[in-house]
């Protein structure tokens, strides 16, 4: 038999999982490793906090997926791996081997310059613990008659939780109030100005509070480059991305900020039974934003390259379109739109990201009919 093992339940594993759900392996060995049983729909986060979706609606349940995937789950957590001994270690001190290895674990949040915020801090990843502590929070506004809410960071993750924020604590704690810390960078860097300058008017037509400073974490709060502190009773962290630290360890090829070098095939560049998709990875051969967009793209490929690698048959690459759909929301059912030099905004903006995100949910959550025949025969 050979192993195949797949660690992370991100958006490209999805993908994975269904493909095999459909074709079948047979001799393969499929092993999930991840430590939740949900995976998290980051595009639909802004729309729960605003109240617009019940957690439920936002996720996957991997069980059912895996088992019409013919594979088998393990909840731990992945914390080293030894590409050179094939074998990856979990938390709980086991090792697993493998003939083939895909990674889809993500990045985790840069949150060095708050971390004296202790209990105060919040970064945006892992998802499932966002998804535990958010409610703590909105109750704790309701409660508090000057609640102080501080967002860290102004790409596309943090304006959308601080305008959701913002919306939500308009409705049922009007006395709270959100204050997004964007550096000098301003609103969403790397987008088209057109874009920043919807998204700037939308900020201030609700009311949010904007600083265009440098911000470290204090005890009281968020201490900004000119001095002022920002008092706050919770602060989100959408500060950017960092690369998983036990990749460092990890023998794997990693290009300077610590993420696996990764092929058009996303291949690992420096062993070829291991891939990798989604934020984890970087391809000097073209620059991928660190964005969901892409690991949902990328997944049929992956997945298609992995049955390949087993049967020893050619690769495809991934080829990233030039421009890139983004629809941000924010706080209402109100969205913007930015693909390349084209932006618009408007409740038919939200209308059209809510169908999409409801249709990925319903994809993964309704697995095909050839799957269910699968699974069937495995039970008999």
């Amino acid at each position: 038999m050979k192993k195949l093992v797949l660690v992370g339940g991100g958006h490209a594993h999805l993908s994975v999982l269904r493909a095999l759900a459909n074709k079948p392996q047979p001799g393969v060995d499929v092993t999930l490793i991840t430590p939740y049983a949900q995976q998290n729909y980051s595009g639909m986060l802004p729309g729960w906090i605003a109240g617009h979706y019940t957690q439920a609606q936002c996720r996957v349940e991997l069980a059912p997926l895996v088992q019409a995937a013919g594979a088998r789950l393990i909840l731990a957590q992945v914390v080293g791996m030894d590409a050179a001994r094939r074998c990856v270690g979990l938390g709980d001190g086991r090792h697993l081997e493998y003939d083939l290895l895909s990674l889809d674990v993500g990045s985790e949040t840069d949150t060095s310059w708050l971390e004296t915020l202790g209990d105060k801090l919040l970064p945006v990843k892992p998802l499932d613990n966002f998804f535990a502590i958010w409610p703590r929070i909105l109750a704790q506004a309701k409660e508090k008659s000057d609640y102080r809410l501080v967002v860290v960071g102004a790409g596309a993750a943090g304006v959308e939780i601080a305008l959701a924020a913002q919306y939500v604590f308009a409705r049922s704690a009007p006395q709270a109030r959100v204050d997004l810390v964007a550096s000098e960078a301003g609103l969403l860097p790397g987008y088209r100005q057109r874009v920043q300058d919807r998204v700037r008017r939308i900020a201030q037509r609700a009311g949010l509070s904007l600083h265009f400073l440098r911000g470290v974490g204090c005890g009281d709060g968020v201490l900004l480059s000119d001095g002022r502190l920002l008092p706050a009773d919770h602060v989100i962290a959408t500060t950017g991305a960092r690369a998983p630290v036990w990749l460092g360890l990890s023998k794997l090829g990693l290009n300077q900020d610590g993420y696996v070098l990764v092929d058009s095939q996303h291949r690992s560049r420096s062993h070829p039974n291991v891939f990798a998709a989604g934020d984890v990875c970087a391809r000097p051969d073209t620059n991928l934003a660190r964005s969901g967009v892409h690991a949902v793209h990328a997944g049929p490929v992956l997945a298609a390259n992995l049955i390949a690698a087993l049967a020893g048959q050619p690769l495809q690459a991934y080829r990233p379109k030039r421009y890139s759909l983004y629809l941000l929301s924010c706080g209402p059912r109100y969205a913007v739109a930015s693909w390349g030099p084209w932006s618009a905004e408007g409740q038919w903006v939200w209308r059209w990201k809510d169908w999409i995100d409801r249709r990925f949910i319903r994809k993964f959550s309704e697995p095909s009919g050839l799957g269910k025949a699968h699974l069937q025969e495995r039970t008999r």
